[in-house]
């Protein structure tokens, strides 16, 4: 096989596990990659895939072959393009972050603001994403993240804890018999929570063990708006403190903050590029900016 747009086809469709999805990581529709990957079978004479009920597409051992291989080619040009990239001395280009929906609405977008404003050649590019992105396949150049990076060639450093409490309207804590005292009181209580899917998030694990499902009036599995809902009165919400203590309009329904639910907040690249210019600069100020409000991520300040 000399064509590595082919094996980059039969890469994506295992990545993937369909052709609509393949089709979207590869940037073309679904009749494309179907007629691709049908020539490219009868070309060989070999089956790539098992076609699956549902859609669903899985590798045979000729097919498990390519993809190793496609791997590791993918991995060389990923190795090069990181090693050109981290020699760039430009304050210009493109830089993609990757940042929570939570992080990028309340703290991140004013600190992006000073750093167009430092450098006005390097166009931004923000992956909004609760998933995390692999910077090694160059998804994204730099991350936001609320966990310690565990991929042994990233980079990066800790700006913060993340605190959690409770939030809710003034006006429903008042209504409702004023502030809690722990989480032994939430049975008394309304709760914005998380759709009942949402399982390995931390808070949303947290609310599953601690409040009866009864207790919960609705769902949502974006964090802004349950501060959005918990803002409108429908009831208490568990909410990052740099959240809630930074949305007019909400209250801390519980002072402190809890512990076991105690988070960090880092930024990290691909060890290959943190010397890249643009992502030097971007941890100096963005970075920075971020750190310099750690008393607020940690729920000793607030706004």
């Amino acid at each position: 096989m000399d064509d590595w747009n082919e094996l980059r086809l039969v890469l994506s469709v295992a990545r993937a596990g369909s052709l609509t999805a393949a089709a979207g990581l590869l940037g073309i529709d679904h009749s494309t990659v179907f007629r691709r990957l049908n020539a490219l079978e009868q070309r060989l004479a070999v089956r790539v895939f098992e076609r699956l009920p549902g859609g669903t597409y899985q590798l045979t051992p000729a097919g498990e072959r390519m993809a190793a291989a496609a791997e590791r080619m993918e991995d060389e040009a990923l190795a090069l393009a990181r090693d050109i990239a981290g020699a760039d001395g430009r304050l210009s280009g493109r830089l993609r972050v990757t940042s929570s929906e939570t992080l990028a609405y309340s703290r991140l977008t004013g600190h992006l603001a000073a750093f167009r404003q430092a450098h006005p050649g390097i166009v931004v590019e923000l992956a909004i994403e609760n998933r995390v992105l692999s910077l090694s396949r160059r998804e994204a150049d730099v991350a936001l993240r609320p966990i310690r990076p565990k991929e042994g060639d990233l980079w990066g450093r800790k700006l913060a804890g993340v605190a959690w409490t409770f939030f809710a309207s003034p006006a429903y804590v008042d209504a409702n018999g004023g502030a809690i005292e722990g989480p032994d009181d939430l049975g008394r209580h309304a709760l914005v929570g998380w759709e009942e899917t949402a399982g390995g998030i931390m808070a949303a694990d947290w609310l599953d063990r601690n409040v009866a499902g009864e207790r919960f009036v609705y769902r949502t599995n974006s964090l802004v708006n349950q501060a959005i809902a918990a803002r409108a009165g429908i009831g208490l919400a568990l909410l990052p403190c740099y959240l809630g203590d930074g949305e007019p309009g909400l209250a801390r329904a519980l002072a402190e903050p809890l512990q076991e639910l105690a988070g960090e907040l880092w930024i990290v690249t691909h060890s290959d590029l943190k010397a890249t210019a643009r992502i030097r600069a971007f941890f100096d100020v963005v970075g920075e900016g971020l750190a310099r409000e750690r008393d607020l991520f940690e729920g000793k300040r607030r706004c």
